[in-house]
């Protein structure tokens, strides 16, 4: 078969393709395989991938082993075969090298891409798993190809071999005949075991982008003569998350859908999404505490077919990318943000603090959950938004207690101060609180058993008064087990810090000689390491002996021992039961110690992150 044969037989095989049908029999071909790639310049948002292997041709490093990783759709298999095709990438008279530059089709080249080529043995893992079908490939690896240049094992889904599989698989893989290559494609790639991976050469096949997925399916569409409005293409790339398959599977709904023309409604309509703007004027009536025309905007979008869960999933992203502008303005640039979006996200990030955005995302991803599992979902989600209108009328927990320690706030009327428009602030002061430094109060029980606060503890080394300790290390003086997770910490030595805190237990505490009993997570060396460490630092010479006495209760366990009797003594204190008492539901989750104003004995914030209990003192309403 010459040249002019095979540029014949590529025209043929693409006019087949051109109309609807797609097949010479009529059938309809989807469009995720009609216009699937066929060629290296086909993938789209995988440049890494391709400058590599391109470098890789070009110098002859081509691997005996590759494994293509990423989540569905973003074309794992599709690239192997391409991968296939430019390994055996064969012109007669013009090419007869691998390459990467697959500009016409070759003799082996049809065959690759329809998955049917004698040499080009594609293996479905998950339904070939066993050691028996891993012997028939290390069995017939040893006979070179019958027509092209490379014998090429194509394994997709290969997670799901066995572990016999695999160990069968390995001498193999590790050393193959020169005539062998193996390609292996996988979702799970924590599930293949390293001795696998360490063979092979790993591309990690991206999300595609959103403004990547609109120009695509854009391109689709003109070649389908299809009119589809810029807002629809932008709903189905931000619904198909990264995933080209998943993308043209949507367009080709949409198509079937909208009859030729497809608006932004019609594919709203069909993935049961609320209008965008809809949910932009739900997310104002929620910010502004307006619980009737946020129950009334629900209940219309779920007239007009939208899924309770689906639109608080909505509100959700656009929480999301309203915190996201508020942080990187420059983020509503993309292509899959509507105008409408990027309008009226800006002016509710200029207005609505991070603080209130943060609260609500952490009560509208639960109240996802809660509208899933529901068995009425409109009456689940209804209560998700009345929770969300009333958080957005409560002060914060800190100027809670500040108006109820002024007289300001009633507990038996169970209202906030006036104002239900979350404009700005949202809780500086307590950001502030938790960020100073200073004394560390703590609560103490007193006669009767009630507990107070008191002030105690001394304040931070300042800069020049760290470096002038480091200055002189020899002269460190270590005289308790805390000093030595003090230095640890001082030290910037993180594995040296978690070991003392959680994976040894003091025994016996002397100047230059410890002894300790190990935890089950410590390391083997655990002590040996903390000896050396402490040598290093103090200028003398430091012992750290096993012992098999039972040793003491680790810091870290003393500390969680000491944070629960904190909390208990919290229950007890009057003035936290009349806050409880005052926001119906809440509890205390956390005790964290702050720097007090002298006026103010107690202080609390409403954040709800994991910050270090001797940081901050947080009482937090459980909404």
């Amino acid at each position: 078969m010459d040249g002019t044969d095979l540029q014949n037989e590529h025209q043929a095989a693409n006019s087949a393709e051109a109309p609807a049908s797609g097949g010479s029999d009529g059938a309809y071909r989807v469009l995720a395989r009609k216009y699937r790639p066929s060629s290296f310049d086909d993938l789209y948002g995988q440049e890494p991938m391709v400058q590599t292997l391109q470098n890789a041709f070009e110098t002859g490093r081509i691997a005996h082993a590759w494994m293509l990783t990423g989540v569905r759709g973003v074309g794992k298999t599709t690239t192997a075969r391409i991968l296939a095709r430019g390994l055996n990438y064969e012109i007669p008279g013009e090419i007869d090298k691998a390459t990467i530059h697959l500009d016409k089709l070759g003799v082996h080249c049809k065959a690759i891409m329809e998955g049917r080529h004698v040499d080009v043995i594609e293996m479905d893992a998950a339904s070939h798993t066993g050691i028996d079908d891993i012997r028939e490939i290390t069995e017939a690896a040893r006979y070179r190809p019958a027509s092209a240049r490379y014998k090429v094992y194509i394994i997709d889904e290969v997670h799901m071999l066995s572990k016999s599989a695999f160990n069968g698989l390995l001498k193999t893989l590790e050393e193959p005949p020169e005539h062998v290559k193996f390609i292996f494609a996988t979702t799970e790639i924590r599930k293949v075991p390293v001795t696998v991976l360490s063979r092979c050469q790993r591309f990690d096949l991206r999300r595609i982008e959103s403004s990547t997925l609109v120009s695509l399916l854009r391109a689709i569409s003109g070649k389908e003569g299809i009119e589809i409005s810029d807002e629809a293409l932008a709903l189905i790339a931000r619904a198909g998350e990264g995933s080209a398959r998943d993308c043209l599977s949507l367009l080709d709904q949409a198509i079937a859908h909208g009859a030729g023309r497809i608006e932004a409604d019609e594919v709203r309509q069909m993935l049961g999404l609320a209008d965008r703007s809809r949910v932009i004027d739900l997310f104002e009536h929620v910010m502004r505490g307006d619980i009737a025309s946020a129950l009334d905007e629900l209940k219309a979008q779920y007239e007009v077919g939208a899924d309770p869960a689906v639109v608080l999933s909505d509100l959700a992203d656009f929480t999301h990318l309203v915190t996201r502008l508020k942080a990187v303005p420059k983020s509503g640039d993309e292509a899959s943000v509507t105008e409408s979006e990027r309008l009226r996200g800006r002016e509710f990030a200029e207005k609505l603090s991070m603080r209130i955005l943060s609260r609500t995302w952490q009560i509208l991803l639960k109240g996802i959950n809660e509208v899933q599992t529901a068995p009425k979902p409109l009456a689940a989600a209804d209560m998700v938004l009345v929770r969300l209108c009333y958080a957005s009328d409560l002060p914060d927990p800190e100027e809670a207690l500040k108006l109820l320690k002024s007289g300001k706030f009633s507990p038996a009327g169970g209202g906030a101060p006036a104002g239900n428009a979350p404009q700005g602030g949202g809780g500086s002061r307590a950001s502030a609180v938790s960020g100073g430094g200073g004394s560390v109060p703590q609560l103490r029980t007193v006669a009767g058993g009630q507990p107070m606060v008191q002030a105690v503890g001394t304040p931070a080394q300042s800069a020049p008064q760290m470096r002038r300790a480091e200055e002189a290390q020899e002269k460190i003086a270590i005289r308790s087990w805390h000093e030595v997770a003090q230095l640890a910490a001082k030290m910037k030595d993180i594995p040296v810090k978690v070991s003392v805190e959680r994976a040894l237990r003091l025994v016996n505490f002397q100047p230059g000689r410890i002894e300790v009993q190990p935890t089950e997570i410590a390391t083997s060396d655990a002590a040996g390491e903390l000896g050396r460490k402490l040598t290093e630092w103090t200028g003398r010479r430091w012992i750290v002996a096993v012992s098999r006495e039972q040793g003491r209760p680790t810091l870290h366990e003393e500390k969680e021992a000491n944070q629960r009797q904190l909390v208990s003594d919290a229950h007890s204190d009057p003035e936290i039961v009349k806050l409880i008492a005052a926001f119906p539901g809440a509890k205390v989750v956390d005790v964290r110690i702050l720097k007090q104003e002298e006026d103010i004995p107690l202080e609390i914030a409403s954040d709800v992150t994991d910050l270090d209990p001797a940081e901050s003192m947080d009482f937090t309403e459980d909404f």
